[in-house]
């Protein structure tokens, strides 16, 4: 009875066209929200020449912002999945443009901290219930729904260091703060989002309570649901260790290898984010094509070979191995997000919040134990160490299918 229930819920989603307005307006303040949070990796050398900080103090830094940023997502996405509050949206934001406001007048090593820990709070805050709202106005099409917003985010990402290097490397930290207008941007969009949101949360609460809350996907048992969830999660650790060494400490690498100027390898940086950005695109539509386990064993098993080769690498194919590892590696995350959704349908919000926490946290404690690393040993160990992570994708082999389940 109850996966008739669930079915048929499932039928009527899918049956609603795709509300693209809402789509794209998320996916914009995505765009908005983490171009915002990319200038934090994007500043560091101008952090560790003003305060003469090292490298384990670099990762303490990141260490901060991601994990104020993932440790909060699982309880917000939870709390929102009981008791919807779509106005949070424009809430987080503001806590994101207060910490913008005051890392560009910080004047010590602990107010740094503090304001990477305010912008962290607004990310909390923003991912878990604005996926839910992408899962919303999907239509069904949730892989699309969860590239076309994670795009937004890998966009932005990629924008904040070129903007950076034009603006910030160029004429100081705190021309920071003029960047807040992209905050206020987002928060009067947000505002028009959670307008919308607000009946539809409500409908999705009472559709949920009559259909009696089924928590897990209906052909599995909860043993293997909560099996094939800790496998996703040691997939997003191998994916955010990998990627905490290119976002906190690829420039340090090519200046330090290939003796390249800040501003040009802000631009390597930029390369290596949009790439990985337009990969993000592709891994939800060809998920909901051909099954999403497919993608995670090609997203992360398959870049393994360009990995272990970048060590070694010129300049040149450094740049190119860098572009190749971002699209690929970035496709993973909207298969494996909506993969876990599938299996959890009665808590979007607190999947959402879980895995957007943990990606966090991951990126921010690989942040902090590759810069010891590095400081114990030489930022090129770093990238042969990391160069092995992919190799942990062979664990996908033990996913279910749920594209021929369904």
């Amino acid at each position: 009875m109850k996966t008739t229930v669930i079915q048929k819920e499932i039928s009527e989603q899918v049956q609603q066209a795709t509300v693209y307005t809402i789509l794209f307006s998320i996916s914009f303040s995505h765009l908005l929200n983490d171009t915002i949070q990319s200038l934090i990796p994007s500043i560091y050398p101008l952090l560790k020449n003003s305060f003469e900080l090292n490298f384990a103090q670099i990762g303490l830094i990141q260490l901060t912002f991601q994990m104020t940023a993932s440790i909060l997502q699982p309880f917000v996405g939870a709390y929102t999945d009981k008791r919807p509050q779509p106005f949070s949206l424009a809430i987080g934001m503001g806590f994101t443009l207060a910490g913008l406001i005051f890392i560009s007048y910080a004047n010590s090593y602990g107010a740094i901290l503090f304001s990477v820990a305010l912008i962290g709070t607004g990310s909390s805050i923003f991912h878990p219930e604005s996926s839910k709202i992408a899962y919303m106005a999907s239509g069904g099409r949730r892989g699309f729904a969860q590239s076309v917003f994670q795009l937004g985010g890998n966009t932005g990402t990629a924008i904040g260091p070129l903007l950076a290097a034009l603006v910030i490397v160029r004429f100081g930290r705190s021309h920071a703060m003029y960047f807040g207008i992209l905050a206020l941007i987002a928060i009067i969009i947000l505002t028009y989002v959670g307008k919308w949101a607000k009946i539809r949360l409500e409908q999705m609460k009472m559709r949920k309570g009559k259909a009696g809350a089924m928590g897990y996907h209906p052909r599995l048992s909860k043993k293997k649901v909560h099996a094939s969830v800790a496998i996703l999660l040691v997939l997003i650790f191998s994916k955010y260790f990998y990627l905490s060494s290119i976002s906190s400490y690829y420039t340090f690498f090519l200046i330090d290898k290939f003796h390249v100027s800040i501003k040009h390898s802000q631009l390597f940086l930029f390369a290596f984010l949009a790439a990985s950005a337009l990969g993000t695109y592709f891994g939800g539509p060809l998920g909901d094509r051909y099954g999403r386990k497919y993608v995670i064993w090609f997203s992360i098993l398959g870049v393994a070979p360009f990995t272990l080769l970048m060590p070694y690498a010129s300049l040149f194919w450094t740049a190119v191995l860098s572009v190749i590892i971002g699209f690929v590696l970035s496709s993973a995350f909207p298969a494996i997000l909506v993969y876990a959704q599938e299996l959890m349908p009665g808590k979007i919000g607190m999947i959402s919040g879980l895995f957007f926490g943990f990606a966090f946290g991951m990126g921010g404690l690989g942040s902090a134990l590759l810069g010891m690393l590095a400081d114990a040993t030489s930022i090129y160990f770093v990238y042969h160490v990391c160069a092995f992570l992919p190799l942990i994708g062979l664990i996908t082999w033990w996913l279910p299918d749920l594209k021929k389940r369904a």
